[in-house]
């Protein structure tokens, strides 16, 4: 057990019981105990296989590889539209937990395995990122910006451009844009502050 997670759980806001049952569940599939991305994560010989977290309505068990995992319960799911490796286990409560265990328990077994085996996510090839027109006219103005975004690792460069292209309405993505620029210009991502 590390006492980092313990500092984690202590100060978890709306599913610390859960968490803490999580965290059990993990420890018993002999499993690394590790802080990272500011939360609970654990590894085998030094790979990522799980991480727990708490959202508001919900804690997860997050699977790295998820996706190569057999799920005959139906219980896993993309924690968003463009996720491919990873999956989630949303959970309400340690009553569901304990439900769960065996099939939660043999998830990790089998993630495990993936690791020990040295499976890879077989990641879609990857669509060309279309560049929304409001940040086409920002290179335009601004060549060193180009450059700078161009110099980003390419899982960085597509993380602006969802964000850039989510929005419907031209004035609410050339905002993103521009809260932006310092960042790019910084060489750092989306979330890198």
């Amino acid at each position: 057990m590390n006492p980092e997670v313990d500092t984690f759980l202590s100060k978890a806001k709306k599913w610390p019981q859960e968490l803490a049952k999580l965290r059990v569940l993990l420890l018993d599939c002999s499993l690394n105990e590790e802080i990272k991305w500011g939360g609970p994560c654990y590894t085998f010989d030094g790979n990522n296989v799980a991480i727990i977290g708490e959202l508001k309505d919900c804690c997860v068990l997050s699977f790295f590889k998820g996706a190569l995992l057999n799920d005959a319960e139906e219980i896993l799911h993309k924690p968003g539209e463009n996720t491919q490796a990873a999956r989630v286990v949303k959970l309400t409560s340690v009553q569901k937990i304990n439900q769960l265990a065996p099939t939660l328990r043999a998830y990790i077994y089998e993630a495990i395995e993936i690791e020990k085996a040295g499976l890879k996510v077989d990641f879609k090839e990857k669509i060309a990122l279309k560049f929304p027109e409001e940040l086409e006219a920002k290179f335009k103005e601004n060549p060193a910006l180009e450059k700078a975004f161009k110099a980003l690792t390419p899982g960085r460069q597509r993380a602006y451009i969802l964000h850039f292209t989510a929005p419907k309405q031209s004035k609410t993505r050339e905002s993103r844009i521009e809260k932006s620029i310092q960042l790019i210009l910084d060489g750092k991502g989306l979330n890198d502050w």
